[in-house]
């Protein structure tokens, strides 16, 4: 292995497809997320309080100024766990003779247990909704719940490198994967905070944010394969004699 041209494509990659994230995010997310701040204002002022307009857009204005940076970052640590999971899978993925399949295939694989499947049970919420008190408790559940869908691949994983050798194996263990998941779908509770605004704005961000996570997963996918196909960090180096 190359370990230096490995560790480059890993960040490369994930950097990349970190600001293309961000800049999905401000065309097509951000606008939902003031329409639901608006709504919370409103809500706010009719109650009384007192909401200082110019604070809060200046806020925002350095909030959005710095989501680049912050999908570079975000990036950078998946594209990094990626490299991982791809460096010690490889070898077991399926499209045998082409990284750049490989790459892509392993994404949607990762995508899916870590944002999709969490997602369908918890999906995330615009600005207005969620009560404060209830934060500790939300993110115990989410994270707990995509703790058993990590987990759960990993191990399913592991068994399957070992029992690859099984011609039904590639069956099996996606089916108890989905009995795991189905049960702590079932058992976990849901969100416990109300929504008190429009249903409609709440679905839309929704969809606009869990497209933009995708298309983020499958961009990295689509990068690293492509990086590694054309590097090839996994052959070793020749040695020729002078």
């Amino acid at each position: 292995m190359k370990t230096l041209i490995f560790i480059l494509i890993s960040i490369i990659s994930g950097a990349v497809s970190g600001i293309i994230l961000a800049g999905m995010n401000l065309i097509i997310v951000e606008p939902f997320i003031d329409k639901a701040i608006g709504f919370e204002n409103a809500n706010l002022i009719a109650s009384g309080e007192n909401v200082d307009m110019n604070e809060q857009n200046s806020y925002r204005i350095w909030q959005k100024a710095g989501s680049i940076l912050g999908g570079s970052i975000l990036g950078m640590a998946f594209g990094s766990l990626f490299g991982i999971a791809y460096a010690f899978s490889r070898k077991i993925l399926p499209f045998s003779n082409d990284d750049r399949k490989k790459a892509i295939f392993l994404s949607l694989v990762m995508c899916t247990v870590l944002f999709v499947i969490p997602f369908l049970k918890y999906p995330g919420n615009p600005p207005a909704v969620g009560d404060p008190e209830t934060i500790f408790l939300r993110e115990s559940l989410y994270l707990g719940f995509l703790g058993i869908s990590t987990v759960s691949t990993l191990c399913l994983c592991l068994f399957f490198y070992r029992l690859r050798h099984i011609a039904q194996i590639s069956i099996i263990i996606p089916l108890i994967y989905a009995i795991i998941m189905s049960s702590a779908f079932v058992l976990f509770p849901y969100n416990p905070d109300k929504i008190s605004i429009s249903m409609d704005l709440v679905n839309s961000f929704r969809i606009a944010s869990g497209l933009t996570m995708v298309g983020f997963w499958i961009i990295l996918g689509i990068i690293f394969g492509t990086l590694w196909y054309k590097f090839k960090p996994h052959e070793k180096t020749k040695l020729t004699a002078i």
